[in-house]
């Protein structure tokens, strides 16, 4: 078993412990009819079907097949923001901590999509104007998550007297290149190669931050 799938095996283990709605069994199947057909092809009647229920009852939860797609790229963020979460109020230094969670925002992304393969591409371009309004949300939470570490750093002595708010913005800007939202489905290439972009990028953080 690789180590993606492994991991994804974990992320639907630990879902399986919720109790399972009807909102959340559409975007189950939202995400593997994303995998399987792309965004253009998908439809709300492919959904039904998937979900085992009639369209009617996919419209009592979402208005559009658009609001749907982006409400299963939200649901990836707040999974992964609560896993930023469980990190930051974790054990350890402020400035492991701080690490692991520049490489999760990077990777937990980067595996919740890369099953779409060139779907990607085009999910990205018929969503961008939303998701761009989105992403702005996503980033001031993420950005506030980690000022809370580099609060902690400062108040040990580890990170230099900064801008907590400032410097968080200015981690995000550093590894946001490396995000599916920046890369196209081919250039995302392989998942090690991009974790060892995302460890390069932690460890430059770091040293940077520190006193």
């Amino acid at each position: 078993m690789t180590e993606t799938r492994f991991r994804s095996n974990i992320n639907l283990m630990n879902d399986a412990t919720q109790p399972k709605t009807t909102r959340d069994a559409i975007l189950d199947a939202t995400d593997r009819l994303l995998s399987k057909l792309g965004y253009k092809k998908m439809t709300i009647d492919d959904l039904a079907k998937e979900v085992g229920i009639g369209k009617g009852s996919v419209y009592l939860h979402f208005k559009s097949k658009e609001e749907i797609a982006l409400s299963h790229i939200d649901r990836i963020i707040e999974r992964m923001k609560g896993r930023l979460s469980s990190i930051a109020t974790s054990k350890g230094t402020p400035e492991t901590r701080l690490r692991k969670m520049v490489i999760e925002r990077v990777m937990y992304r980067f595996d919740s999509v890369q099953h779409y393969s060139q779907s990607l591409n085009e999910l990205l371009a018929q969503l961008r104007p939303k998701l761009l309004e989105r992403r702005k949300r996503y980033f001031e939470e993420e950005a506030k998550m980690i000022a809370r570490v580099l609060d902690e750093g400062k108040r040990a002595g580890v990170f230099s007297d900064k801008d907590s708010t400032e410097t968080g913005q200015t981690i995000l800007d550093a590894t946001n290149a490396l995000l599916p939202y920046s890369l196209s489905a081919y250039e995302l290439g392989e998942r090690k190669e991009i974790e060892r972009k995302a460890n390069r990028v932690a460890d430059l953080i770091i040293n940077g931050l520190k006193k």
